[in-house]
């Protein structure tokens, strides 16, 4: 079953795209972490292989998963962080119905997804949007995020492409600024997972390095892996056999953070 995520009457989306969340749970009985999966695309699309497979491979690891579909262009800066914080929102109002922790929900995102994720850990104490029910009365902290080759940056090493598609075609510095996660790193940032292949053409490696320098500066506990090539977009890397050891990395990171089994 797949979820919209906005009620009607909501200030949601008037688009012929409404944003959903699939769940896919894991089969066990007891109280357990999840983690909303946000697919790259440059906001401007949803990889496929950036959802479902990982998905399947967190439920392999014990942890339920759910994937969005977040609003991309031509919808701007704050559709796709309204419909992330509310995914978050959302899992945690259902997290009886679904037997989950509701303090054990993370996020994971790659490229432009992970600029989401980066984004849901920084600004979670901001509300994008107007409160419509009592999914919103909960909180849009994540309690852990893994970011994939993450857009970090509007500002400095950016990609053009998430960056135009996110926020116009010129858009002022004070709003680059804005969204510049390195920039936006607090004391209640939540743990963080970064991997980055040093070679990426497309994302630069300085976004998860700068991401990491400022999680250094506040302390906030991480784990970064840089791998010495590989192509952007790997997801899950299974064609890669040195990249592809990240999920393995990261199944030892989550079992430390008490998610999984």
């Amino acid at each position: 079953m797949t979820y919209l995520l906005w009620p009607q009457h909501a200030n949601g989306p008037r688009q012929e795209f409404s944003p959903t969340l699939t769940p896919y749970l894991a089969e066990r009985n007891d109280k357990h972490s999840a983690i909303i999966v946000c697919p790259g695309g440059g906001y401007h699309r949803r990889a496929q292989h950036e959802g479902e497979p990982v998905a399947r491979w967190l439920n392999s690891l014990g942890i339920s998963a759910f994937v969005l579909d977040y609003r991309v262009s031509p919808n701007r800066h704050p559709a796709p962080l309204s419909d992330c914080q509310r995914a978050i929102r959302f899992v945690k109002h259902h997290s009886e119905q679904w037997n989950i922790d509701k303090y054990k929900v993370g996020i994971l995102g790659f490229s432009a997804g992970g600029h989401l994720a980066a984004s849901a850990s920084t600004l979670h104490r901001l509300r994008f949007y107007e409160a419509s029910d009592l999914i919103d009365q909960e909180s849009a902290r994540p309690d852990l995020a893994i970011l994939c080759y993450p857009v970090i940056s509007l500002m400095d090493h950016f990609h053009e492409g998430s960056l135009h598609n996110l926020l116009g075609e010129y858009p002022p510095d004070q709003l680059r600024a804005a969204l510049s996660n390195e920039k936006n790193v607090t004391d209640s940032t939540p743990p963080t997972f970064l991997w980055h292949t040093a070679d990426d053409a497309s994302v630069p490696v300085e976004n998860s390095l700068m991401y990491a320098q400022a999680l250094s500066k506040k302390k906030i506990p991480f784990e970064m892996h840089i791998f010495p090539s590989g192509r952007h977009g790997l997801g899950l890397a299974e064609d890669d056999s040195a990249v592809s050891k990240w999920s393995d990395l990261c199944e030892t990171w989550l079992a430390s953070q008490g998610f999984g089994e």
